[in-house]
């Protein structure tokens, strides 16, 4: 069996780690991920969903802060011999020392088809930037930002309805099997992978607190690209009496008023004008409650 070490952390790469640990073809040696973080309100300590599924399964698990500045860590993941290194949404970039650990190489999936969307937001800003589709790659992982030799690549479409959180589970379900695909195939010599064309290169950088702001002298279309790209991760908002409401779910309307201006209530949502057309807004969460349709929120303004 061919011996690999994964390195992820969100749940996104939960699913391509079970997917390893089963096959009769790789044998998961041990995992690394990010250390227990404070989540949620109370903010209690809790570990990595891949950590979760480490501990179940009895598989070491390394958790450095940094792992280029960790010795005691690279030293046990040399003692491993693995074949491959595994990386999706790990979270840390490696050095060369670590990357040299291996005896083939390490292997990256990356949620865009490189070399559009390098960086750490490849998925939200498909969608943000209104892109009719994207991918997967899976990526010898060198030292320069999503730079290295692309193994293989599955075409996702992302139709008008979907949101991240829809693209995310999409890409979750999809990597397992183009992993262990790449993993196998470069084992036995059967592919060679390709250097990225240096044009179409662009940056899928981290999202501001500014950019998750709606501008309502954006067009509707726009809006509502940012409104999916970002849904409840974490949300585009927008200002009213002073508070946070967060819009989570719209529709674009070919309709013309001010921007940013209650045009009308309907069954559906409420109606305010854009640059170019209208959005209906559907579903918000108003600052310090819970979710609910935009028309009930609107309607208790007024109690």
């Amino acid at each position: 069996m061919i011996k690999i070490v994964f390195f992820g952390t969100p749940k996104i790469a939960l699913k391509s780690l079970e997917y390893l640990y089963n096959s009769n073809k790789t044998e998961v040696l041990a995992v690394v991920t990010q250390p227990d973080k404070p989540a949620g309100r109370g903010h209690k300590i809790s570990m990595s969903p891949v950590k979760e599924f480490a501990l179940e399964h009895n598989l070491p698990v390394f958790q450095p802060k940094s792992i280029r500045k960790e010795p005691e860590i690279i030293e046990q993941l040399k003692k491993l011999e693995p074949d491959f290194f595994v990386t999706f949404a790990f979270g840390q970039i490696l050095s060369q020392e670590v990357l040299d650990i291996p005896k083939f190489e390490t292997i990256n999936l990356h949620a865009s088809l490189l070399p559009k969307y390098r960086g750490a937001n490849p998925i939200q800003r498909a969608i943000i930037n209104g892109d009719k589709e994207t991918g997967i790659c899976t990526m010898i992982t060198e030292l320069g930002l999503d730079c290295g030799d692309v193994c293989l690549r599955e075409v996702i479409k992302i139709s008008d309805d979907m949101n991240c959180m829809d693209l995310f589970e999409k890409i979750s379900d999809m990597s397992p099997e183009l992993l262990e695909k790449t993993i196998v195939d470069l084992y036995n010599g059967n592919l060679t992978p390709s250097p990225q064309c240096e044009q179409g290169v662009c940056m899928a950088n981290k999202l501001t607190k500014e950019e998750t702001c709606i501008d309502w002298s954006k067009s509707a279309s726009e809006i509502n690209n940012l409104i999916r790209g970002i849904y409840k991760c974490p949300s585009a908002y927008f200002i009213h009496d002073n508070k946070i409401i967060k819009v989570l779910e719209a529709r674009v309307v070919e309709d013309c008023g001010a921007c940013g201006e209650f045009l009308k209530v309907t069954k559906e949502g409420i109606l305010v004008g854009c640059g170019k057309d209208c959005l209906l807004l559907l579903r918000v969460k108003p600052e310090g409650k819970g979710e609910m349709s935009a028309r009930d929120w609107y309607n208790g303004l007024k109690r």
